[in-house]
């Protein structure tokens, strides 16, 4: 199972990023994919997270409404659209899969290996 995620950068406040997870070696299509985050000093967050079909979508609340995530099953990537970016944001961002739709970082097995956002004037 491998998990690549990307599109992490410097961005301003209130810009726009969309990071990428590319995955392989696994029945895409069976596995919830969710977009986890830490930053330095800070415990792992749930950001947001996408069932199976993609159909289903769980965010959290720092981020409800101002970021999107989406399920390609034919290329097997999820993206993670974010938009009003703040501050609060920096944080290397994680994706990871698993069979269970959770937001809670101990339900998934299989994590790629985070890309940095940073957020600054």
């Amino acid at each position: 199972v491998q998990l690549q995620a990307s599109g992490g950068g410097l961005v301003r406040p209130g810009g726009s990023l969309t990071l990428s997870c590319a995955t392989s070696g696994f029945i895409f299509d069976d596995y919830a994919i969710a977009w986890f985050r830490q930053a330095p000093g800070k415990e792992r967050e749930g950001v947001a997270c996408v069932g199976s079909s993609g159909e289903r979508k769980y965010y959290g609340d720092s981020v409800k409404g101002r970021f999107t995530i989406s399920k390609d099953n034919a290329k097997k990537t999820v993206a993670l659209q974010m938009n009003s970016l703040k501050p609060e944001d920096t944080a290397i961002y994680f994706c990871a899969a698993g069979p269970t739709f959770s937001n809670i970082a101990s339900d998934y097995e299989n994590w790629g290996q985070g890309t940095q956002v940073t957020v600054s004037s």
